[in-house]
């Protein structure tokens, strides 16, 4: 990785009302303090970005003159559970938080959702500024403003929408990334690049985003899969119609997820999502070109190198399935593909034709591929 000089960060607007900044670039965290409204600050970090970044976002507040209550939480899954949800909660009382305070979310996705989901509950919802230290929640649960906990039954079921009041995604802080978890978040960028930016879709597949990719690179296609979404959610901040599309591949990956009691990593779950969406997208819809589009998502997940997805069958999957948010009148709606650039939100596809792509997906030559690579370090683990 070479450094051709400073780079600018980037900026634009996610226009929802009322409409709040993004900042993409090296070095943003710095300035925390001028987009943080309150008095009182509640960090909440989780161990990961907390060790190595809570100290710095902290000092920049209390340079400010703010009060910071730092309040860490688990790095995984397991930290968007209602029992720490509400110890959070119950941090800010006991603190004397009052409605013109804030909270500042710094780590992964799972600390935006938590976190988010803190600000919109206390006192009916106080301002929460989001400092996502991921790929995933850069290009995810930093933008937007739905916020989730998880209960046993299945994930993101419980929550709200309140939107951040601003938005810092600094680069630095994926250089601390293990290589797997950056490509992890890199499937959420692959699936803005199928939704509206054919370029972020390559650059993903081409390595140009990577772990050793420079600021600018970072910073280039970070804000353009920021941009992606910021356009999406300004046009439907509450998920009543065209956003739905952000799901794509979700719908299955969620399933995933919860099947493998959440062993298997988000990204991992929504990289196979989308090679499934690929198989049932032709079975329901006129696909310009069905071979074209499961090629594509073969190289991601060559280049993603995924987890493989629990050995579940379709019956066993159903259940999960079925508490998917989109789901309505107890039919199950698959956001799919005419094309890339070309989403629809498809209601009542046949059960035929879902356990037709099911076991097309699994037949599909890159199963075997990852379960083989899987298998040495299984047996080292043993």
């Amino acid at each position: 990785m070479r450094q051709a000089g400073p780079v600018a960060p980037e900026r634009f607007e996610v226009a929802v009302t009322p409409p709040y900044p993004v900042r993409v670039g090296p070095g943003v965290l710095s300035g925390l303090a001028s987009l943080t409204p309150g008095g009182r600050v509640a960090l909440i970090a989780d161990e990961n970005a907390g060790a190595r970044y809570g100290d710095e976002a902290a000092d920049a507040l209390a340079a400010d003159g703010r009060q910071v209550l730092r309040l860490r939480v688990p790095s995984g899954e397991d930290a968007k559970r209602i029992e720490v949800w509400a110890e959070l909660l119950g941090r800010l009382a006991r603190a004397g938080f009052a409605r013109d305070d804030a909270v500042v979310a710094l780590g992964g996705g799972v600390t935006c959702d938590l976190a988010g989901y803190v600000a919109a509950a206390y006192m009916r919802g106080i301002a929460v500024v989001h400092v996502p230290t991921t790929v995933l929640a850069m290009a995810d649960a930093a933008i937007g403003g739905k916020t989730a906990v998880n209960l046993p039954e299945g994930k993101n079921l419980v929550g709200a929408f309140w939107q951040p009041r601003a938005v810092l995604m600094d680069v630095r802080t994926l250089r601390s990334l293990p290589p797997r978890v950056f490509m992890q978040g890199t499937v959420e960028v692959f699936k803005h690049g199928l939704l509206a930016d054919p370029a972020l879709a390559e650059a993903v597949v081409s390595g140009a985003l990577a772990p050793d990719a420079d600021d600018a690179a970072l910073t280039r296609w970070l804000a353009a899969s920021g941009r992606v979404k910021a356009a999406v959610v300004a046009g439907d901040a509450r998920e009543d119609g065209a956003r739905a599309h952000l799901n794509l591949g979700h719908t299955l990956g969620h399933a995933l997820e919860a099947a493998s009691g959440h062993r298997l990593a988000h990204g991992d779950a929504v990289a196979w999502g989308l090679l499934y969406a690929a198989y049932l997208s032709p079975r329901v819809l006129d696909v310009d070109d069905a071979e074209e589009a499961q090629a594509l998502v073969r190289r991601l997940i060559r280049t993603v190198a995924p987890a493989p997805p629990p050995a579940a069958s379709w019956d066993e999957l159903a259940p999960f399935l079925g508490r998917d948010k989109k789901t309505r009148g107890g039919r199950r709606h698959w956001v799919l593909m005419r094309a890339p650039g070309r989403p629809t939100l498809q209601h009542g596809v046949p059960e035929d034709a879902e356990r037709a792509a099911w076991e097309a997906f699994l037949a599909d030559p890159v199963q075997a591929e990852r379960a083989a690579a899987e298998l040495p370090a299984a047996k080292g683990e043993a």
